[in-house]
């Protein structure tokens, strides 16, 4: 990475030129995001995920400007037109608009009606015309009668069809309806003719229009989906009759004939190429910045999931709710290995709640049970009732476990690779179970987007949204700490520097050799080299290992330090570990060095603090009101729920019943709320007051406000 993109990252994102150059070093060299924010705090001046991430996108975008610079130059010099200025300004662009509007005079077209005209020699007839100083129209387009333009109407149109494609390759006109664009654009969308019964989700957006700058993400990918599916047009446009004023005053030299030619000319530019090529760079800009905010919503949301308090290692049941087909049940040992299913059916039609309950109350015994995770999907509110209603004769606590992406789960490759002999349906409650248990570990085997957390998850940029779900998972994994010794390989490939065939290796080893006793045993691993060593080792834990600093986040490089100083204080590392009183003596300015500095030592002696504490803290049962429906609901009362998605409109919460209802931003909080996301977070136990009910839709609309 030169130092020239170094300077305009720095400037584009506000960050230091030399944070920023320390950093494009650390990536090209292999580094991952996890760990240079981690463990390279004195090259990057503590900078953080989010950070270094921009960092790397930025640095691909510029890398991708200039392969599309050299791309450009090579093909206008092989045309012999690429001049000394022309090299100059297009090496000396760093805007992708401005590089395309300088390559469009020379991009190769498909046949146009200007290069129509131009084939029939009507460009020194245009050229004429285009200069306004020669009135005589008629009779010099008289002179370029041929063969092919039989009349003087023809050879005029053809001159305009030359004007007009000069005007919309013009830089002139281009900044200029860019900027009107920018100014005034208004998105408007109209139902499709015939579509008003089949798109009527649409009704809203059948008759619509607003500036385009203040149109909110959410608002633009609905009227884009209708637009995909058929049942609106939509467009976007400032004031045609000021826009056309505006390109007037630029080419217009009078009023007389050349220069009506000229405005015929320009009006059919306008119409037919600039305004619609324009329309298109707004339309992609304004999907692009939409995609970006709901890929935020969805990153956020998603990381909150992710990192959602864990119930640990307990002997589970999980249970998979139904009505018809009754409730798929599985108990699961601490570490999440199936023992047994069955199924019960203690809901209608059957009603068989006595048998349900001597199957539960069995299994409790048998397994040694401590607790129920009930699926929230159809029937989950009933069972988990049910399952409060039983006396197990022991300590069981019930949870309503999100099931979102537990089907899609079921049916995956990975499900049938764990439990190749059972059915979806127990594959689906033992994926209930596990959430319960890990959150994490089970959720990193799921497509993120199929997990359900966000908004228009299918609308926006597909390789986008990817990339920026791949991360929320690397920063989650990497940021909990996994323990090698009883990891998934799906949970073992996000760990920075691994990856799916060293997670695969690391399972294998494990399973030949029994468990890793020391992080340094890592390096025994088939094609473990230093590299990824260097990468992945903070990252895991082996828990009663025979180096306590193997339990921790301290990063093996650093081992030295923290054994220096033990002996300083004339101690063992794990007295240091167990005894504050020891840790306070520790003047940390005594082991600043030129490659490690305050940030990593202060990161150790918190990590001393706290060795092997999971982050996210403990899960615990939530009690629903007692309501069924939302037939039980009225306007006016006061429920507990609990936030299960997060928009930029507003919050969901599941009160206990089918339908989650709706929290609009408005109603978040009593001052004004820009972010619903700086309000409330995934997972978090609310009190709301029912707003409105709306029985026919299924809609319920809530308030924390003065609550």
């Amino acid at each position: 990475m030169n130092d020239t993109h170094s300077q305009r990252i720095a400037e584009r994102l506000n960050i230091p030129i030399r944070k920023v150059g320390n950093t494009l070093s650390l990536l090209s060299e292999g580094a991952t995001i996890p760990f240079i924010a981690r463990y390279r705090k004195e090259a990057t001046g503590s900078l953080d995920e989010v950070e270094v991430a921009d960092i790397q996108r930025e640095a691909k975008k510029l890398e991708e400007l200039d392969k599309r610079r050299e791309t450009i130059l090579n093909a206008i010099e092989e045309q012999g037109k690429l001049t000394d200025e022309l090299r100059r300004r297009i090496e000396g662009t760093w805007d992708a608009t401005v590089l395309e509007d300088l390559y469009l005079p020379y991009k190769r077209k498909r046949k146009t009606r200007a290069s129509a005209a131009r084939e029939k020699g009507l460009e020194p007839l245009a050229e004429v015309i285009f200069r306004q100083e020669n009135n005589k129209i008629e009779e010099l387009a008289g002179s370029f009668i041929t063969n092919e333009v039989p009349t003087v109407e023809e050879a005029l149109q053809g001159a305009r069809d030359i004007i007009a494609e000069w005007i919309n390759e013009d830089e002139k006109a281009r900044n200029k309806v860019r900027f009107l664009f920018r100014k005034g654009a208004v998105i408007s969308s109209k139902v499709a003719r015939g579509k008003e019964e089949e798109g009527a989700k649409y009704r809203d957006y059948f008759e619509y229009e607003e500036p385009l700058k203040k149109c909110p993400s959410h608002r633009l990918l609905a009227m884009r989906r209708g637009e995909e599916e058929g049942f609106l047009r939509v467009s976007i446009s400032p004031d045609e009759e000021d826009t056309l004023f505006q390109l007037e005053r630029i080419y217009l030299k009078g009023n007389g004939p050349a220069s009506r030619q000229v405005k015929e000319a320009l009006h059919d530019s306008y119409k037919r190429l600039l305004g619609p090529s324009i329309e298109t760079e707004f339309r992609n800009s304004s999907k692009e910045k939409a995609d970006e905010e709901a890929i935020e919503v969805f990153a956020t949301n998603l990381r909150q999931l992710l990192l959602g308090a864990p119930l640990g290692q307990k002997r589970t049941l999980g249970i998979d709710p139904g009505f018809r087909t009754g409730c798929k049940v599985v108990a699961l040992d601490e570490s999440g290995q199936l023992l047994q299913n069955t199924t019960i059916y203690p809901h209608p039609p059957q009603s068989d709640e006595y048998n349900a309950s001597r199957t539960l109350e069995h299994l409790v015994q048998q397994f040694g049970i401590e607790a129920i995770a009930v699926g929230n999907g159809t029937a989950g509110r009933e069972t988990m009732a049910f399952c409060r209603r039983l006396k197990f004769g022991r300590p069981v606590e019930v949870f309503l476990a999100n099931e979102a992406g537990a089907s899609i789960y079921s049916a995956s490759d990975v499900a049938r690779e764990e439990f190749p002999d059972q059915d979806v349906t127990v594959r689906g409650a033992v994926s209930i179970g596990r959430r319960l248990m890990d959150p994490l570990a089970e959720l990193v085997k799921i497509d993120p987007k199929s997990i359900g957390v966000g908004q228009y998850q299918h609308d926006v940029n597909q390789t986008r949204l990817k990339e920026s779900l791949d991360q929320v998972v690397e920063s989650c994994v990497n940021s909990v700490g996994i323990n090698v010794n009883t990891a998934s390989k799906h949970l073992l490939a996000y760990v920075s520097g691994l990856g799916p065939a060293l997670a695969q290796n690391i399972v294998d080893y494990r399973s030949e050799k029994g468990a890793f006793q020391a992080r340094k045993e890592l390096m025994k691993v088939a094609r473990m080299g230093e590299k990824s060593f260097e990468q992945s080792a903070g990252f895991l834990r082996i828990r009663d290992g025979k180096n306590p600093l193997d339990n921790t986040a301290v990063h093996p490089e650093s081992y030295p330090i923290v054994e220096q100083m033990a002996r300083d204080q004339g101690c063992s590392v794990e007295d240091l570990i167990q005894r504050p009183d020891l840790r306070k003596k520790i003047d940390l300015k005594k082991y600043v060095t030129d490659s490690v500095g305050l940030p990593t030592l202060t990161d150790i002696m918190k990590e001393l603090e706290k060795p092997g504490l999971d982050p996210r803290g403990a899960a615990r049962p939530f009690e629903f009101a007692n309501i069924q429906s939302i037939e039980d609901l009225h306007i006016g009362m006061v429920v507990p729920g609990i936030v299960n998605n997060i928009t930029n409109f507003g919050a969901f919460v599941d009160i206990g019943i089918k339908e989650s209802g709706l929290v609009h931003i408005s109603q978040l909080a009593n001052k004004f709320v820009k972010n619903p996301a700086d309000v409330v977070s995934l997972g978090q136990e609310v009190t709301v007051k029912v707003m409105d009910v709306d029985l026919k839709r299924g809609r319920v609309q809530l308030s924390m406000k003065e609550v």
